[in-house]
């Protein structure tokens, strides 16, 4: 088949060298001019050189314009496929391609519609994502679905694992949706929307740690701002601290939630939840923090002995 792709990125990147391995023929890849972006600088793979070095056409365009669409009607694709597109496509384009468009999103639609699926999923506390592949439609990653896979979120996952692993299943989802539109098989499902859930672009506020949360929360939370995505981050006594590896306490420990306490298996612990003043909850046990010069160290050399707080502000 022709085939026309919309994608950015890592994943853009990923989705473009299936389709270069795969017997289909990419007429036209189209995708967004280069970012200093912070978010758009970590999975920075590029689609247009990997095009370019390809012999493929590419279209740079930070959204859709008249003559993008001219330049497709005129190619006459059987399907576009998109990933990581970052502005919306409207139905005078998605809708060209007699087959329609194909969106690959990271992760099991309904659920974590929107932006950062796979942080969001493991903050949330879900216990699996993974890829969908969909036909577009009018609104953002509503369309029916054509093929899905899970992989685990495990004790041990961050978010740049499971990035890793969500980007292992796109060759596969993506023959298979391509295989069902091309021979007639594909059986679309709609989407139960009322077990959507929408999850919005993150920013730096995002990773502010709030010591009322759970210590599980947290530790979880820390894992999904791995690195080299922003960390989660904290303030003691003025400074920021980039939070890098915790776990949860063995003992429970009681107090006001921030409070930097004692040493636990050779951390710090600090206390948690909004509970804690009745003694009932486990404390997170900081490992490995970073301050702002980029130098990681032992919590316990850091903090060297308890007293304090750790807060969200300065």
């Amino acid at each position: 088949m022709r085939v026309v792709m919309f994608g950015y990125q890592t994943w853009g990147h990923r989705t473009l060298e299936a389709l270069v391995k795969s017997r289909h023929d990419v007429c036209l890849v189209v995708t967004h001019p280069a970012s200093d972006h912070v978010y758009e600088s970590i999975w920075d793979d590029s689609v247009e050189d990997y095009a370019r070095e390809e012999g493929i056409e590419v279209f740079l365009a930070k959204q859709p314009s008249r003559e993008l669409a001219d330049r497709i009607v005129n190619l006459a694709p059987d399907v576009m496929v998109a990933n990581n597109w970052r502005t919306r496509l409207p139905q005078e384009l998605f809708s060209i391609p007699r087959l329609g468009t194909v969106n690959l999103h990271d992760s099991l639609l309904p659920e974590f519609t929107g932006f950062s699926p796979v942080i969001w999923s493991l903050i949330s506390g879900a216990s699996r994502t993974g890829l969908t592949a969909h036909l577009m439609d009018d609104e953002l990653d509503t369309g029916a679905i054509l093929v899905q896979r899970s992989v685990a979120i495990t004790p041990q996952s961050t978010g740049t694992s499971l990035v890793y692993d969500t980007l292992d299943l796109v060759p596969e989802v993506l023959e298979q949706a391509l295989d069902g539109l091309e021979y007639g098989t594909a059986r679309p499902v709609p989407q139960d929307l009322t077990k959507r859930t929408f999850f919005h672009k993150r920013s730096d506020r995002d990773g502010v740690v709030d010591w009322n949360w759970p210590a599980a929360d947290i530790e979880r939370f820390i894992r999904a701002l791995s690195d080299p995505y922003p960390n989660a981050y904290t303030y003691f006594r003025g400074e920021k601290l980039r939070l890098i590896s915790a776990h949860v306490s063995r003992c429970r420990y009681g107090g006001t939630p921030g409070r930097v306490f004692i040493e636990e298996d050779g951390g710090m612990v600090i206390v948690a939840g909004a509970d804690a003043y009745r003694g009932r909850s486990h404390g997170l046990v900081l490992d490995v923090v970073r301050t702002e010069d980029g130098v990681d160290h032992r919590a316990m050399d850091f903090f060297g002995r308890g007293g304090g707080y750790l807060t969200a502000e300065p």
